[in-house]
């Protein structure tokens, strides 16, 4: 008789063991899935603030590009003055 209550305490304290192993496991699993989630968002974050900045350099280079333009047509339209002045 003995060796049957032995067998059943022994049974049950492995099943409490492997009820709170399958609980810790599901715990880190999820505690690991919500660091890797918050990793990729501050991925994407950091992805889209390089992006707008790009597309600001981009404005802003265009823009200095339309200046010069500006500039050599300004000045083009000057040399053709001088030389239908000159025929």
């Amino acid at each position: 008789m003995a060796d049957r209550g032995s067998m059943f305490l022994l049974v049950t304290i492995l099943i409490l063991i492997v009820i709170l192993s399958i609980f810790a496991m599901k715990y880190f699993v999820g505690a690991r899935n919500a660091r890797l989630r918050i990793a990729s968002e501050d991925a994407y974050r950091n992805l889209a603030t390089r992006a707008v900045k790009s597309q600001e350099e981009g404005a802003a280079a265009i823009a200095s590009l339309k200046d010069n333009v500006a500039d050599i047509q300004s000045r083009l339209e000057r040399v053709e003055k001088v030389l239908k002045e000159v025929e």
